[in-house]
């Protein structure tokens, strides 16, 4: 009785000395859905924070600038607005799409543009994981939207993740884009943790939901293992290298088009676009307005995640897409890599989240000290719920960093795991990035409608994928793949297919008048 008794005693403490507050994800919400007189976003700004994927070497990203001097395309089949993993990801598909078909008698021309440099949004910015959930929500989902669509919503997220790691080896690029499987583990931190996560795994296996690769893990197990006392479960994921992932993507669009003769691919960053109206142009249904020019096009894709009522302003507020602001540092461990091994992590209800970079390349990072070089350097995103009441929500601004956030990731990682990260060590980089946050945490994906009428008569043409809710690069992929088959089969006169692992919930004919 006493061993139990001190047990908990010691459980209550650690928990209390943890940096963050726990159990607030159920706050944050009531957040998102508080009515506000939101004002529509405004454009990225143009002096963001150095990010470590962007900033850390000289050659992270070759295609930065690509298109932001000289002449602009002014006339183009499709333009799409934004080169993160969407943008550049819906140019993927449009290209393979156009490849498997006959050449049309003139190539289609796609155009994509960005407000800064190439990647350098959400995409550019985040936590590096591509790890698919294996059951987390499940039992919300499903009744919210029912279990079909609970099923799918995780169909998703491994169609996408097993697609781009298909996509990686085939190509041989797993050490170019510093593909890294080493599993994903989530920390349990409180009781009401566990509960929930038994009962999504439950109803997730009983709606058929493959999770014989998911293990739970004991507190005493993840202690011997990872150095945390706190319970967990194991699922299969990936760590990469977000901008290398894009940059490789955008290459194989532009060489299958140029290479088939079906589409042309064109780039233009540091080009923001400022409006979208009709063209007067009889053979172009809009107009985009560019501090560069303006460029006439007959479809456009926003694929602008956080900033998309920037354009579209029906979608400001908690009915549409809210700015929200991630923090991310990067900190080097106080042991070697054996130590901390190559798991990716996740915990805290998801709001922290954090995996090793691999040593091949820690010569390329930003330490200086060569004798650090066995200690691997860490990602770590997260503590926003330091900020609660607000939590980052509708905030746009990423040229700063939050020192409370700040603070609390400084903490965190020491606390979590004693010993193994050295307490007080100021991390290596630290930026921040402007995630879009729904108050579904579902994206916006389809045709953009008209919310008075649900239809798209003002908008015929344009389409829409973001609003990922801090969840892109497990989604973004796939529902740009479900947009870019809808752009294609209008332009063909032919009909849409539903994939079957896309949530209908996704599609924005089912989102109006949320």
């Amino acid at each position: 009785m006493r061993s139990s008794v001190a047990a908990l005693l010691i459980r209550l403490i650690m928990i209390m000395a943890l940096p963050v507050f726990l159990n607030v994800l159920a706050e944050e919400q009531t957040v998102l859905e508080r009515p506000v007189g939101a004002e529509p976003a405004p454009l990225p700004v143009p002096n963001p924070t150095k990010s470590f994927w962007i900033d850390s070497t000289a050659d992270a990203n070759p295609l930065a600038k690509e298109g932001s001097h000289g002449a602009l395309t002014h006339d183009a089949d499709i333009c799409i607005i934004g080169s993160g993993i969407t943008g550049v990801s819906a140019a993927y598909h449009i290209s393979r799409l156009l490849a498997a078909q006959p050449a049309p008698e003139t190539p289609l021309k796609v155009t994509i543009l960005e407000a800064r440099d190439f990647c350098s949004g959400a995409t550019g910015r985040n936590g590096g994981h591509l790890t698919p959930v294996a059951f987390q929500e499940f039992v919300e989902y499903a009744a919210l939207y029912g279990v079909d669509d609970a099923v799918r919503a995780i169909a998703l997220e491994h169609h996408t993740t097993g697609d781009i790691v298909k996509l990686i080896r085939e190509s041989g690029k797993e050490a170019e884009t510093d593909l890294i499987a080493g599993g994903h583990v989530s920390l349990l931190f409180t009781e009401p943790e566990v509960v929930k996560a038994r009962a999504d795994y439950a109803a997730a296996k009983a709606a058929g939901v493959q999770v014989d690769d998911v293990g739970f893990l004991t507190k005493e197990e993840v202690q011997q293992t990872y150095g945390a006392a706190y319970p967990g479960f194991r699922t299969p994921g990936h760590n990469i290298w977000p901008l290398k992932l894009v940059t490789h993507l955008f290459k194989i669009a532009k060489d299958t088009g140029a290479n088939s003769s079906t589409s042309s691919l064109f780039l233009h960053t540091n080009t923001p676009v400022t409006s979208v109206t009709p063209s007067d142009a009889t053979s172009r249904r809009w107009n985009l307005t560019t501090p560069r020019g303006s460029i006439a096009c007959s479809y456009v894709l926003h694929a602008t995640n956080a900033y998309a009522s920037h354009l579209l302003p029906a979608l400001r507020g908690p009915s549409g897409i809210i700015p929200t602001r991630g923090q991310v540092i990067a900190l080097r461990a106080a042991v070697t890599s054996e130590e901390i091994t190559r798991t990716g992590w996740g915990g805290n209800e998801g709001f922290e989240y954090w995996f090793p970079r691999p040593l091949s390349n820690i010569s390329n990072s930003t330490s200086s000290n060569p004798g650090q070089e066995r200690n691997p350097l860490v990602i770590l995103g997260g503590g926003r719920e330091s900020t609660r009441p607000d939590f980052e929500l509708n905030i746009a601004d990423d040229s700063v960093v939050s020192p409370v956030v700040g603070n609390t990731l400084r903490r965190f990682l020491p606390a979590v795991f004693p010993g193994k990260y050295e307490e007080g060590r100021e991390p290596e980089m630290e930026w921040t990035g402007i995630m879009g946050y729904t108050k579904t945490g579902d994206p916006f994906v389809g045709p953009v409608l008209n919310p008075a009428t649900g239809s798209s008569d003002l908008f015929k043409g344009q389409y829409i994928s973001a609003g990922y809710t801090g969840h892109g690069m497990p989604r973004a992929y796939g529902c740009a793949e479900a947009v870019a088959g809808m752009i294609i089969a209008d332009i063909q006169g032919k009909d849409w297919s539903i994939p079957d692992w896309l949530p209908r919930h996704h599609l924005t004919q089912n989102r109006v008048n949320e």
